[in-house]
């Protein structure tokens, strides 16, 4: 028993286990929206375009997680807005976008001297959490979990029909730019957890986890929220014994869930294909 405690007798692995439970509730509520508007891919272009704005920030002297936000914020809109006054679609937008921003900060992080490891902003270093990391997931957490919980309704509606959400008086546009700046916001308070590399699963595997086990929204919500945290308590707490990276460690969960997710879905589509076909 002594052995199994061992994880949560050091005080950077209790920061760890906080910091993982707490990213857990904005990044898992934002997954469904993402999952069901088809913006998976934007998940991954904010994450990665964040990168010019934390050099930036660091060449300024300015906090890396301003940078970074105001960085990502930029993309998201220059996306849509590009989008919309373009033949071209948001896919392509975004592959644009978040692939020249990106290169931009790869560019500008080679040429700086510095003395600050940015490979943490890239991979993660949950680890390497203090307290004031943690208040600031934590407040990331309320504002954006709660923002959605509050409005869950609404953004569902213009996920499905905008037109149908404008006509019953919704703010559409409000509501889209909102959940774009949430999207920023968490990627921001992921960045020193997860990394870059890692933002964007989880951002995309609760939901789609969800997805294929559910019918319902709210419980697609319920569903993401415990394979989140059950993956970032799992990853973190595997990580310690297994000498092995915390957030790579917490993916790997999420992809085992993910096959056992997809095997039990073909499971119940092939029983219930069965049953149907034993009634004629």
């Amino acid at each position: 028993m002594e052995t199994l405690l061992l994880p949560f007798q050091f005080e950077f692995m209790r920061f760890a286990f906080w910091g993982a439970i707490l990213l857990s509730v904005p990044m898992s509520l934002l997954s469904c929206f993402l999952i069901l508007k088809g913006w998976s891919l934007m998940g991954d272009a904010v994450s990665h375009a964040v990168l010019p704005g934390i050099v930036l920030a660091y060449i300024l002297g300015a906090p890396l997680a301003i940078g970074a936000f105001f960085a990502g914020l930029f993309c998201a809109i220059a996306t849509g807005f590009i989008a919309e006054n373009t033949r071209v679609k948001q896919d392509t937008v975004m592959g644009i976008v978040f692939s020249g921003m990106f290169a931009i900060g790869l560019v500008m992080y080679t040429a700086i001297q510095s003395d600050v490891h940015l490979d943490h902003i890239l991979y993660g270093n949950i680890l390497g959490l203090v307290r004031f990391d943690l208040i600031e997931v934590a407040l990331v957490a309320v504002l954006v979990g709660g923002g959605i919980l509050l409005r869950w309704r609404d953004l569902l509606l213009c996920a499905f029909d905008a037109a149908q959400a404008k006509a019953a008086g919704l703010p559409v546009r409000f509501l889209h730019y909102a959940l774009l700046i949430a999207l920023s916001m968490t990627i921001v308070s992921a960045l020193k957890s997860v990394g870059i590399i890692l933002a964007i699963s989880f951002l995309i595997a609760p939901g789609a986890i969800a997805f294929l086990l559910t019918r319902e929204f709210y419980k697609m919500m319920t569903v993401s929220f415990l394979v989140a945290l059950s993956s970032s308590f799992i990853g973190v707490y595997a990580s310690f014994f297994l000498n092995s990276a915390p957030a790579a460690t917490i993916v790997l969960v999420m992809t085992v869930f993910f096959i056992a997710a997809f095997i039990t879905t073909q499971w119940r589509q092939k029983k219930m294909s069965s049953s149907l076909g034993s009634d004629f």
